[in-house]
């Protein structure tokens, strides 16, 4: 009650306050150039032919493909880029992504550089293959027929408990975008505490929480994951979710799901227990694997993929019923100010019920300086690590504010109003509301993976 009553004032207090607020730009709908997230332009797309691919390139293929359990020859790897096939192309970057430096690796760039047509691309920031990953979804370049079956492949000797996701030939995955992240996949039985023995991330369910006193141990400039359902406000610390990535609690009485894609840096919550009939609450679980630097999380009963950023089940089961999960929001604050806002919150216990200590900073700066996996082109109305509180109203009209313009501009006393959306402060964070002064979910996420996800996106500016 407290919490509505604080956010009723608030809408009344914008609602009087002085000043305008603000512009919107619209989406870009022509870039003259494309640039990667490092500013560098990507240069014009080549031609890609259509069809079935030619034999003589198919062989070239199979003659690599047989061969990636054993020892890939690179002259094998050289004959497809003399195919004239740049869809082809997307085979050399899943080589690329597992044989980066080395010879197999070397003859893959090789042959990519031919296959586009470029004088070789140098860059002292990227890899070969984010540059050659880069081009691609910037290019949109389409996958040559047959490709899953020979991603499939290449991928399940990495990791054979993939195989569920490749399964199902009717589902929505865009493989061309999807990379491996590095680790292998969560699929520990629900309510596991152990580690991962294999390598993956291991997400955590219903950890045990204490009160906001005994919160202490967590320092007041510290950041947290706040969330409040049905007037029961809960804080996840943000080291333990740059460890985690992945909570499945109970707030509210409802269940949630909260990934955090640290690469996106976006935190994000979602309903887990209004499903299809059959189902029952979902539990979240972490892939290992990316799309476009995003997490690509999964059910792990159903073994239903969803697109993290948007919450579509994109294969399996969900798929079938057209399943789409409900959002709610996250606030991104400072501890201190999140326990004044809601004094009877909850904050997830110090050692996460696993008995073992968070370091402060388990990142130590990774995604400072940009994304570390291919992104394509970006959108640039703003810089890519930008954070935006990203909001969708009902009837569809995607807006992005740029979270520092809109913190100052409420601290001086400044309404910030877009399209109908009104933004209030909650703790240190901020929170959306429409004209009838109903919440409207709302996450914060880099402007580079909120725009590549919603590129209809509005900008407010103030």
């Amino acid at each position: 009650m407290l919490f509505r009553i604080a956010i009723a004032l608030a809408l009344l207090t914008a609602a009087c306050s002085v000043g305008d607020a603000g512009d919107t730009t619209p989406p870009t709908t022509a870039i003259a150039e494309l640039v990667d997230s490092n500013g560098a332009a990507i240069p014009p797309a080549p031609e890609a032919p259509s069809g079935p691919v030619a034999d003589v390139a198919l062989a070239a293929v199979d003659s690599v493909w047989m061969d990636l359990a054993g020892g890939i020859d690179p002259m094998a790897i050289a004959a497809i880029g003399g195919t004239g096939d740049v869809r082809l192309a997307w085979l050399l970057s899943d080589l690329l992504r597992f044989f980066p430096s080395s010879a197999i690796g070397n003859a893959a760039f090789d042959a990519f550089v031919e296959l586009a047509g470029l004088d070789a691309p140098e860059s002292n920031t990227q890899t070969h293959w984010r540059i050659v990953t880069d081009y691609l979804i910037a290019w949109d370049t389409p996958a040559p027929p047959g490709y899953v079956a020979y991603k499939e492949q290449l991928f399940t000797l990495v990791e054979p408990r993939w195989h569920h996701f490749f399964a199902d030939e009717g589902a929505d995955i865009d493989w061309r975008l999807i990379s491996w992240g590095g680790v292998l996949i969560d699929d520990r039985s629900r309510g596991d505490q152990e580690g991962c023995e294999r390598g993956c991330i291991p997400a955590i369910d219903d950890p045990p929480v204490t009160s906001a006193a005994d919160g202490s141990w967590y320092h007041d400039d510290r950041v947290v994951f706040g969330v409040v359902v049905n007037g029961e406000a809960r804080a996840y610390p943000k080291n333990m979710m740059e460890v985690h990535e992945m909570v499945n609690d109970t707030v509210g009485g409802r269940r949630i799901g909260m990934p955090y894609c640290t690469l996106c840096g976006s935190a994000q919550a979602f309903y887990t227990d209004v499903t299809p009939d059959g189902f029952g609450n979902l539990t979240l679980r972490t892939s290992g694997l990316l799309s476009r630097s995003n997490k690509v999380m999964y059910d792990l009963d159903s073994k239903s993929v969803f697109d993290t950023f948007l919450g579509v089940a994109l294969s399996g089961p969900l798929h079938d019923e057209g399943f789409v999960l409900e959002p709610v929001s996250v606030v991104v604050s400072t501890w201190g100010e999140w326990k004044e806002a809601h004094p009877g919150t909850t904050i997830v216990a110090r050692d996460g019920g696993r008995g073992i200590t968070y370091p402060d900073d388990p990142l130590r700066g990774r995604d400072d300086n940009g994304p570390i996996f291919p992104v394509g082109n970006v959108d640039p109305r703003l810089p890519v690590q930008e954070q935006v509180l990203g909001v969708v109203d009902a009837d569809g009209t995607v807006i992005a504010f740029p979270v520092a313009a809109a913190t100052a501009q409420l601290a001086a006393g400044r309404s910030v109003v877009s399209a109908g959306i009104e933004l209030v402060r909650d703790g240190g964070g901020l929170r959306a509301f429409d004209g009838d002064g109903e919440e409207v979910p709302s996450h914060q996420a880099f402007w580079f993976a909120w725009s590549q996800f919603q590129p209809e996106t509005l900008v407010w500016m103030p």
